[in-house]
């Protein structure tokens, strides 16, 4: 870790990573611009996952006292992971045969055909006690639906249909091999167009005030905030929490669903008995929430990283085809109790398209003996493995916020 010393009013950045030549210019200056802000407390962090993302840097953490930002959530609002463990050897599901190939094929394609993935939702309205209860007559949340009725209708009733869906980008399914040859799940979404429409929406409402209060944030740097004991500041604290409260039950409904194919399919083809599941981990990564740092409430935001106090279970998967790891949490409080969510972007998508072939890729999937299940691979350069950065190397820089449990293999993947 290194630190970029605060000067002309700034706060300092501490960075999570071995050399300041590590950390690209674009979000050096973003973190910079954050530390502008004049409710930062104590610093700026970024994690060794670090790179450029809208606003603030994915991979970035900050502590406000009194004020939330949108685009420093973004706008995918409660974006997390699903893991779990079973007790199935993974040599079962690869030598197991079926109609539709081995056990790992029929699982992966019973996934795709159970889970709409990209642009993609379901046909009808799944059930959801959550989203019933809050749009229910008189609940908590029928004055925020009142007070913005043209958010309400951007987000409802779609979110149903969109409810156990995964998403296209960087969300995955991954069946994956831990050290003792046994077989986890890893899944990676969040609040689908829900969490996009409330920061948009909540981003344009902190601009335009922000503009009126003649704050001094230019607004080239994109980070509108609102104050927490403001009306609108309530407000996007209540959507934000809907959203991730939509999210998590995305995830679990999803988890559910891959649970019933593998459990359905080992017992079908398999002798396998006494099928088991455990260590359940549902964490967000793209959140704000209050605690307590240095002695004063403020409102933490992880965008693209993950709580990491003392002892709490978290998950960092690294790039398809590559290793993914269960940490344990040391809470440090330099980083405000965080770590990295993932391995990390080297390079932007259109850059990663026009550097690598759709061949390329899934010759080194298959030389990594892990299976593609997808409706397209027209853009899986974007999300190849060459793309990110070494997730060892992201676990060694960060060895002070997390330590890791569980290194995983990737068997087979699931992609929008």
């Amino acid at each position: 870790m290194f630190v970029i010393d605060g000067h002309k009013n700034k706060k300092p950045v501490k960075v999570w990573l071995n050399n300041p030549e590590d950390l690209e210019e674009s979000c050096l200056q973003q973190a910079l611009n954050l530390a502008e802000l004049p409710f930062i407390h104590k610093w700026v962090a970024l994690m060794p996952d670090t790179h450029m993302g809208y606003g603030m840097p994915i991979g970035g953490v900050i502590a406000a006292r009194g004020a939330i930002i949108p685009n420093a959530v973004g706008v995918d609002i409660g974006c997390g992971m699903v893991f779990f463990k079973t007790n199935i050897p993974v040599r079962v599901i690869r030598e197991g045969k079926t109609g539709q190939g081995t056990l790992v094929e029929a699982i992966t394609k019973n996934i795709l055909r159970d889970i709409p993935v990209g642009f993609s939702h379901h046909q009808k309205m799944q059930e959801s006690a959550y989203l019933s209860a809050i749009l229910a007559s008189g609940s908590d949340f029928s004055r925020e639906l009142d007070r913005h009725p043209q958010l309400a209708e951007l987000c409802f009733p779609s979110a149903f249909k969109q409810l156990g869906t995964l998403g296209g980008g960087n969300h995955f399914i991954e069946l994956q091999e831990d050290e003792e040859g046994e077989l986890c799940v890893m899944l990676h979404s969040g609040s689908r167009n829900v969490g996009k429409q409330v920061c948009d929406y909540f981003n344009k409402v902190a601009r335009m005030l922000n503009e009126r209060w003649e704050t001094r944030i230019p607004p080239l740097y994109q980070l509108a905030f609102l104050p927490v004991d403001d009306d609108a500041g309530q407000s996007y604290l209540r959507w934000m929490d809907m959203s991730l409260n939509f999210a998590r039950e995305n995830r679990d409904l999803m988890k559910e669903r891959v649970k019933s194919i593998i459990l359905r399919l080992v017992t079908r083809y398999t002798d396998f008995g006494d099928l088991e599941f455990g260590m359940e981990i549902n964490a967000h990564h793209n959140y704000a929430a209050l605690e307590n740092h240095y002695g004063e409430n403020v409102w933490v935001h992880r965008k693209g990283a993950i709580s990491a106090r003392d002892g709490e279970l978290g998950i960092i998967p690294g790039a398809m085809g590559r290793a993914s790891y269960i940490v344990k949490g040391l809470g440090n409080p330099e980083s405000f109790c965080s770590c990295s969510h993932g391995a990390g972007r080297k390079m932007g998508r259109r850059k990663a398209l026009a550097t690598y072939s759709e061949r390329e890729v899934l010759k080194e999937l298959s030389n990594q003996a892990v299976i593609l299940e997808t409706p397209s691979t027209r853009d899986i350069a974007d999300e190849s493995p060459f793309v990110y950065k070494d997730i060892d190397g992201v676990i060694a820089q960060q060895i002070d916020l997390a330590i890791p449990l569980l290194k995983l293999r990737t068997v087979a993947v699931v992609k929008g």
